[in-house]
C-alpha cells in the first residue's frame, strides 16, 4: 500500500540502546495513537517511556490531559480490545488510568454506594430475631418447670391475679346456673300460659264447672304473667354477671397474660446478661455484653409498664365488680322474693326500679304497616 495505517505506525517504536525512547520519533508516536483510538474516548496527552525487552522495568504509559479536550481523567476508559493497546502490551507496556489522584486498575461492573435494602433481607432479619427472641423465651420457661431457672415474682400481684382467676370461674358458675334457671321457668311459664288457655276453653264449654275452670284459668295466666315478669329480672341478671365475666374480666385477663409474657422475656435476657457477666471480659465478649445489656433495659421497661398496667386494670376492676355486683343481687333478691311471695305489686316495682322493660310477645315482629 502507497500509505502505511496508524496502527503500524504506532506499532514500530524505535528505541536506542539503553531503552529510551528518541525524542525526533516521540511527537509522531503520540499523534499516532490519538488517531488510532476512538474519537469518543476523550484520551489524554500521553507520554510514553518504554524498555527495552532486555531491560528489568516494563514500558509506562502515563496519561494527561490532552490540550483542549473536556474529558477528565476519570472518565478516560482504555478498552483491552483497542488495537493500540494490544499492541503496546505487545511492547512490554502497561497502561495506567489515574482516577482521582490515585493510580488504580479498574474492571468489572460499577456498583452504587447507596444501595435500596432488599425487603427479603429485612424480613429474614426479622424472623432471625423472632426466632432468637422465641428461642430464649423457650429455654426460660422449660428451665423454670424443671426448678432450674430464677423467675421474677410480685408477691402482692400475684395473689390478686389468683383470687381474679378463681372468681371468674365462681361467677362463670353462677352464671351457667342462672341460664338453666331461666331456662327452666321460660319452659314452666310456658306451661302455665296453655293450661290457662285450656282452662279458659273449658269454662266456656263446660257450663256446670264454668266458675271452676274459670278460676283455675285467671290463677294460670297471673302465674305466667309474674312469671314473664321474673324472667326479665332473671335475664338481666344474666346479661349484666356475663358482660362483667366474659368481657371485663376478660380484657384484664388478656393484659394479665401481655404481662405474664413480658416478664418471661424479662428473665430470659437477665440470665443471658447474667451468664455474661459470669465469664471472662476480653475484646470479643465486651460488645456481647454492651449488646445484652441494651436488651436486657429494653425487656425491663416493657415488664415495668406491663405490672403497671396489670396494678391499674385489677384496681379499677374491682371497684367495677363490686359496684356490678351489688346492683345485680339485690335484683335477684327482691324479684324472686315478690315471685314466690305472691306480691305483683312488688315484683313490678323492682323492675321499675333497675329500668327493665319487658318484651310483650311478638313486639320483636314488627307488624304489617312498619314493613311497607
Amino acid at each position: 500500500m502507497a500509505e502505511e495505517s496508524p496502527k503500524n505506525s504506532a506499532a514500530e517504536i524505535p528505541v536506542t540502546s539503553n531503552g529510551q525512547l528518541e525524542d525526533s520519533h516521540e511527537h509522531n508516536f503520540n499523534k499516532d495513537l490519538k488517531r488510532s483510538l476512538p474519537a469518543g474516548l476523550g484520551l489524554s496527552e500521553t507520554k510514553i517511556t518504554s524498555h527495552g525487552f532486555d531491560g528489568t522495568k516494563e514500558g509506562v504509559v502515563e496519561a494527561g490531559l490532552f490540550p483542549g479536550s473536556s474529558a477528565s481523567p476519570k472518565s478516560s476508559v482504555i478498552s483491552p480490545s483497542n488495537a493500540a493497546a494490544s499492541r503496546l502490551a505487545g511492547q512490554g507496556c502497561d497502561l495506567i488510568i489515574p482516577t482521582g489522584g490515585r493510580t488504580q486498575q479498574k474492571s468489572g461492573p460499577v456498583v452504587l454506594a447507596d444501595e435500596i435494602k432488599n425487603p427479603a433481607m429485612e424480613k429474614l432479619e426479622l424472623v432471625r430475631k423472632w426466632s432468637l427472641n422465641t428461642y430464649k423465651c423457650t429455654r426460660q420457661i422449660i428451665s423454670e418447670k424443671l426448678g432450674r431457672g430464677s423467675r421474677t415474682v410480685d408477691l402482692e400481684l400475684e395473689a390478686q391475679i389468683d383470687i381474679l382467676r378463681d372468681n371468674k370461674k365462681k361467677y362463670e358458675n353462677i352464671l351457667k346456673l342462672a341460664q338453666t334457671l331461666s331456662t327452666q321457668l321460660f319452659q314452666m311459664v310456658h306451661t302455665q300460659r296453655q293450661l290457662g288457655d285450656a282452662f279458659a276453653d273449658l269454662s266456656l264449654k263446660s257450663l256446670e264447672l264454668h266458675e271452676e275452670f274459670g278460676y283455675n284459668a285467671d290463677t294460670q295466666k297471673l302465674l305466667a304473667k309474674n312469671g314473664e315478669t321474673l324472667l326479665g329480672a332473671i335475664n338481666f341478671f344474666i346479661a349484666s354477671v356475663n358482660t362483667l365475666v366474659n368481657k371485663t374480666i376478660e380484657d384484664t385477663l388478656l393484659t394479665v397474660k401481655q404481662y405474664e409474657s413480658a416478664r418471661i422475656e424479662y428473665d430470659a435476657y437477665r440470665t443471658d446478661l447474667e451468664e455474661l457477666n459470669l465469664g471472662p471480659r476480653d475484646a470479643n465478649t465486651l460488645p456481647k455484653i454492651e449488646q445484652s445489656q441494651q436488651l436486657f433495659q429494653v425487656h425491663k421497661e416493657k415488664y415495668d409498664k406491663m405490672r403497671n398496667d396489670v396494678s391499674i386494670k385489677l384496681k379499677f376492676l374491682e371497684e367495677n365488680k363490686v359496684k356490678v355486683l351489688h346492683n345485680q343481687l339485690v335484683l335477684f333478691h327482691n324479684a324472686i322474693a315478690a315471685y314466690f311471695a305472691g306480691n305483683q305489686k312488688q315484683l313490678e316495682q323492682t323492675l321499675k326500679q333497675f329500668h327493665i322493660k319487658l318484651k310483650t310477645p311478638g313486639a320483636d315482629a314488627p307488624s304489617w304497616l312498619e314493613e311497607q
